[in-house]
């Protein structure tokens, strides 16, 4: 049986999209995402740690990051 991964992440962006158009005419944005989390470690200390993810978007999702995702957003 086949089985659906959903993702949400929040984080903010690293760096503004860049867009590209293939030869097909689609479009395909490509953005790094920064997500963070706090946490104290076995020795009582803040622990701050950031995992970067890279992402793709297609179509029209590709347009709308083009026109309102810059970099620092969230």
């Amino acid at each position: 049986m086949a089985g659906v991964n959903k993702v949400i992440l929040l984080g903010h962006l690293g760096k503004d999209p860049v867009v590209r158009t293939l030869e097909s005419g689609a479009k395909v944005a490509n953005f790094s995402l920064a997500t963070s989390r706090t946490y104290k470690g076995q020795d009582g200390k803040v622990i701050d740690e950031t995992e970067w993810h890279n992402v793709s978007l297609w179509g029209n999702l590709a347009e709308l990051a083009e026109k309102y995702l810059s970099k620092g957003r969230q």
